[in-house]
């Protein structure tokens, strides 16, 4: 697979930089207005990173963008003029410095805009597709953004450890449900608690998980309603930093009260497959060997694998979901750890994140993040997992 910081063809990658993430990741530059970035071989006319960009971002980005030559649309209008559209404009100027680099077909990723591929046939030059341009590049972290990440995932864990201690330490009315400064403690309230703590931090949190009892039995309900004392309550919190745009992911659990029989079986489950999936995470393993490894021991204590059917009894207890998937500029990415999984590379970041799930009791879940290395892999994480949080 080539590499593209040293690409054996010529390659573009076009969008918005503060949007199409895969750009961003190539140029390390912050822009709200559409760019291109367009890679020659070095060693050939013309080669090196050129970067076609807004007028009014042309110097800031020639101080820091990672790109050997910074260009504006003008530069490279084609005769007809360009367009009064900056979408446009761009995509037009793209395919002209191509065209008048002589290339005739270059490789394309998964991102690119259909106003950019319009533009390039337009001026004759063929797009092609590659489905792996910038994936592998993504997915080895260099370490600028292992440092990011660890970052990130330690403000995650200081607003876990918020919510976990908050619900502990309230107390519980008369019909169990908990009080905390004289009011019902919710999970919107908690979902304001942690948007607070992560807003004081400089960090966007769009959405949170604080789902007890029942509801946590689902792996991606929100959560609502009042909670209750005695219930395993799930906190599942991924925060983007504003400034970096890395993600945190971390989820733990706590139940306030005494830890019911099974709850607390459920939790030593999943405990032992997070450490099976750990050992089992290193670089020329797979996804599919990383969750096999957590199937094991799922199926070893008794418990199923995969979704239920409609006539499942509500006690059945299962992981329902795959063990982790890559986490990086988005808090999803490539690779799965799952049924398929592809091979593991050195600076995957992985989430590594077994659950059980009961319809009728609750679910436990627990994640850490982790940088596969040659040997193994390194956890970011240093919050305990236990389900006590006094």
């Amino acid at each position: 697979m080539p590499d593209t910081n040293t690409p054996s063809s010529p390659f573009l990658i076009a969008g918005i930089p503060a949007k199409n993430l895969a750009l961003y990741h190539q140029i390390r530059f912050l822009a709200g207005d559409p760019a291109a970035l367009i890679v020659i071989p070095e060693g050939v006319s013309g080669g090196g990173r050129h970067l076609l960009i807004r007028d009014i971002e042309a110097d800031r980005a020639k101080a820091h963008a990672r790109a050997d030559h910074v260009h504006i649309p003008a530069d490279f209008a084609p005769d007809s003029g360009l367009s009064g559209d900056r979408e446009t404009a761009t995509a037009q100027a793209t395919a002209e410095f191509i065209r008048r680099a002589g290339i005739a077909s270059i490789r394309v990723d998964r991102s690119l805009p259909m106003s950019t591929v319009h533009e390039l046939n337009l001026a004759g030059i063929t797009p092609e597709y590659d489905p792996d341009l910038g994936v592998r590049d993504r997915r080895m972290k260099d370490a600028h953004e292992v440092e990011r990440l660890r970052e990130a995932q330690l403000v995650t864990e200081g607003a876990i450890e918020m919510a976990c201690t908050t619900i502990a330490r309230a107390t519980a009315n008369s019909g169990g449900i908990l009080i905390h400064d004289g009011a019902e403690l919710t999970s919107h309230r908690m979902f304001a608690m942690i948007d607070a703590f992560l807003l004081d931090r400089a960090y966007a949190n769009d959405i949170s998980i604080v789902a007890s009892g029942t509801q946590g039995a689902d792996c991606h309900n929100r959560g609502e309603g009042p909670i209750r004392t005695g219930e395993p309550v799930i906190i599942d919190i991924f925060p983007r930093n504003k400034s970096t745009l890395y993600n945190g992911d971390c989820t733990r659990c706590v139940v306030h009260g005494d830890i019911p029989d099974e709850v607390a079986r459920m939790h030593k489950t999943v405990l032992e497959a997070k450490d099976a999936a750990t050992a089992a995470t290193r670089a020329g393993s797979s996804g599919d060997a990383v969750h096999a490894a957590t199937a094991k021991v799922i199926t070893a204590n008794g418990y199923e694998m995969g979704l239920p059917s409609e006539s499942d009894p509500p006690s059945r207890c299962a992981m329902v979901h795959g063990t982790g998937h890559g986490v990086g500029l988005d808090v999803h990415e490539p690779p799965l750890l799952d049924v398929a999984g592809p091979e593991l590379l050195v600076g995957d970041a992985l989430t590594i994140e077994p659950g059980l799930y009961q319809p009728n009791l609750g679910g436990i879940r627990i994640e850490d993040m982790v940088i596969v290395t040659e040997s193994g892999c390194t956890n970011l994480n240093t919050l305990h997992t236990a389900l006590t949080w006094t």
